[in-house]
C-alpha cells in the first residue's frame, strides 16, 4: 500500500491557504482516482483505491499542521511503512517542486511533527513552493492571489505526476524527473529541473 499524507489544517477557513497545498494535492489526486475522503482512523480521513497498478491511501489529518505526527502510528499500523508526505515550502518560489528521499524539516512544523513521531527523518517528502520566503503565520495562512492561481493549479498537477512516478518508478527516478524550478512566466515548455 502506498500512503500519501497531505499536510494541512482541517478548518474550512484554511482550505485555500498556502499551508494547505498538501491537502490540495491529495484532493486533486483523489479526483483522478474517483475516490472520496472518508473517516478512516481516529484522527484522519482517507481516500483508498487503485491508481494504475498500485493500492493507494490518500490521507488528510483532523489535527492541525504542527500535530500531523500524531497520526503516524495509526497510519503505519493500518497501511504499512511506505508513506510519502506532501507539504508547502515557503523557501521555494511558487511553482517549484522539490522531492527528497530524506532530509531535515526545513523549519516546517508539520515535518518536525512527523519526524518526532517516526524517530528519524528518513522518509520521502514532496515540497511545493508557495513563495514568499516568509515563514510567518500571516503568510502561510494567507490565500493565493488571483494571478498566482494558474501557476498553483499547474504545480498541483505536476505534484500528482510526481506521486505517480514515485509509485511507478521509485524515489530516485521521481526526483530526477519531477524536481523543478518554477515554470517560465510564459508558461511554455518544460520547467527547468533543479
Amino acid at each position: 500500500m502506498n500512503v500519501v499524507l497531505g499536510i494541512g489544517n482541517p478548518d474550512e477557513k484554511y482550505a485555500a491557504t498556502r499551508h494547505n497545498v498538501g491537502w490540495m494535492t491529495v484532493d486533486l489526486l483523489s479526483g483522478k482516482m474517483d475516490r472520496k475522503f472518508r473517516k478512516a482512523g481516529f484522527e484522519f480521513w482517507a481516500a483508498e483505491g487503485r491508481l494504475g497498478r498500485h493500492e493507494v491511501a490518500l490521507v488528510k489529518t483532523w489535527t492541525y499542521v504542527n500535530e500531523t505526527g500524531r497520526v503516524i502510528p495509526e497510519l503505519r499500523k493500518r497501511f504499512g511503512e511506505e508513506i510519502m508526505v506532501v507539504c508547502d515550502d515557503v523557501n521555494l518560489p511558487l511553482g517549484a517542486v522539490r522531492i527528497r528521499e530524506k532530509g531535515s524539516s526545513g523549519g516546517h512544523n508539520g515535518l518536525k511533527s512527523v519526524e518526532a513521531a517516526l524517530g528519524h527523518s528518513d522518509y520521502p517528502r514532496l515540497r511545493i513552493g508557495v513563495g514568499g520566503g516568509r515563514p510567518d503565520v500571516t503568510w502561510v495562512l494567507g490565500r493565493f492571489a488571483k494571478e498566482e492561481r494558474p501557476v498553483l493549479e499547474e504545480t498541483l498537477e505536476w505534484g500528482c505526476g510526481a506521486l505517480r512516478s514515485w509509485m511507478d518508478d521509485g524515489i530516485q527516478k521521481c526526483m530526477t524527473r519531477f524536481n523543478r524550478k518554477p515554470p517560465s512566466p510564459e508558461g511554455k515548455g518544460e520547467a527547468k529541473k533543479s
